[in-house]
């Protein structure tokens, strides 16, 4: 019986969580209660102490308005952003590139491309250049993937056809290709490359040369290579040194104004002209200016307001398309010619019409880079 008695001891469980040991009370731990959601989570144990049961009641309230913080503080970047890249947009001048060009316009084969015609001029050009005529006119082809860009330089001599203008009272015949603006305006000049390349223009960018002085004090300067050793003929007659310098705005415009001390002329000036546009792209996409917000800021108020664009174009949409290009991604070409040649007693640029067709056609298609693959000699060196 004792014995019995003894072994029911050891066998029983007690009503305190203990068990026996020989004739020994262990006290055995008992599992603390689970909640989803960690150490923190409700409801906490029973008979916690109120300090821990008041921290752990403030935790979701903590949590609900760091999350209102930080929808707030985005919201308020957002709008801020908004409101900083509206008052660039209203920093542009517009122009209605578009309202008299004639249907029907070249068709886009190809969706998700963009051809911009950028048209440059010299305001205060000291060669007293005609009025109203572009001196630089550039067609930028953006593929569909948007990792490169193509800038067809057109030479403002190329001799082509120039369609009338609405009311008839110019154009309608052949002339050099800067006439355009000067018999109507933008509108005709977008009809007239229309016309020669079969090209849908997208966009039109107006930018003013002597402008850019200002747009490129603002990132600090450019640094451009000097391909031989001249001296202006504007100006203070500085001299510029072969090879790399780096040039304030004033000093890059006047040189890209040369060209009558290069034995191809108006090529090379149209080549420095491409050269000044990749320095300064790959300058304003430089750790210098990207990290400087101040500096940043005096190039992108400085650049809007120089240009003049067409009425549809949207600061906010173009800057996204170009988000990929730096300078080693811009290509710069020429639109085939067949040299000079005198036309009516003017020296024009005599147009390679087999080989433009080849090269706008791979422009509507998007197969630029496979052209200028098969076509290495038509790089401009730019």
């Amino acid at each position: 019986m004792a014995r019995l008695a003894y072994r029911e001891r050891v066998t029983s469980t007690p009503s305190d969580p203990r068990r026996i040991v020989g004739r020994a009370a262990v006290p055995v731990p008992v599992p603390a209660p689970q909640y989803p959601g960690g150490h923190h989570a409700y409801p906490p144990p029973v008979g916690a102490p109120p300090a821990l049961v008041a921290r752990r009641r403030r935790w979701p309230r903590r949590l609900l308005a760091l999350t209102l913080t930080l929808l707030m503080l985005f919201g308020v970047v957002a709008v801020g952003g908004w409101f900083y890249l509206d008052g660039l947009s209203r920093n542009l001048s517009r122009i209605d590139a578009f309202g008299t060009v004639p249907l029907p316009r070249p068709e886009k084969p190809v969706p998700g491309t963009r051809n911009l015609l950028i048209l440059g001029s010299d305001s205060r050009d000291p060669d007293g250049a005609a009025a109203g005529r572009a001196d630089t006119i550039i067609l930028m082809h953006l593929p569909a993937d948007r990792r490169q860009a193509y800038l067809i330089s057109l030479p403002r001599d190329l001799w082509v056809s120039i369609p009338p203008t609405p009311d008839g009272s110019a154009g309608g015949h052949e002339a050099k290709l800067n006439a355009a603006t000067a018999f109507g305006g933008v509108p005709l000049m977008v009809h007239t490359v229309e016309q020669y390349t079969g090209v849908r223009i997208d966009h039109v960018v107006l930018l003013d040369f002597a402008g850019f002085v200002e747009v490129t004090d603002a990132v600090g300067g450019v640094d451009m290579y000097i391909e031989q050793t001249i001296q202006s003929i504007h100006g203070n007659k500085r001299v510029f040194e072969e090879g790399w310098q780096h040039l304030s705005g004033e000093e890059a415009l006047d040189y890209v104004r040369q060209r009558y001390q290069f034995a191809d002329g108006d090529f090379t000036r149209m080549r420095n002209q491409q050269q000044f546009l990749r320095a300064l792209l790959d300058r304003a996409t430089s750790r210098e200016v990207l990290a400087n917000p101040r500096r940043l800021d005096a190039f992108l108020r400085t650049l809007t307001a120089t240009l003049t664009v067409d009425e549809d174009f949207s600061l906010i949409r173009v800057g996204w398309a170009f988000r990929h290009l730096r300078g080693d991604r811009l290509t710069f070409l020429t639109s085939p010619h067949a040299g000079t040649g005198n036309i009516g007693g003017q020296s024009v640029v005599l147009s390679d019409d087999a080989a433009a067709a080849e090269l706008y056609a791979a422009v509507r298609e998007d197969r630029v880079a496979d052209w200028v693959r098969e076509h290495p000699d038509r790089l401009s060196g730019a």
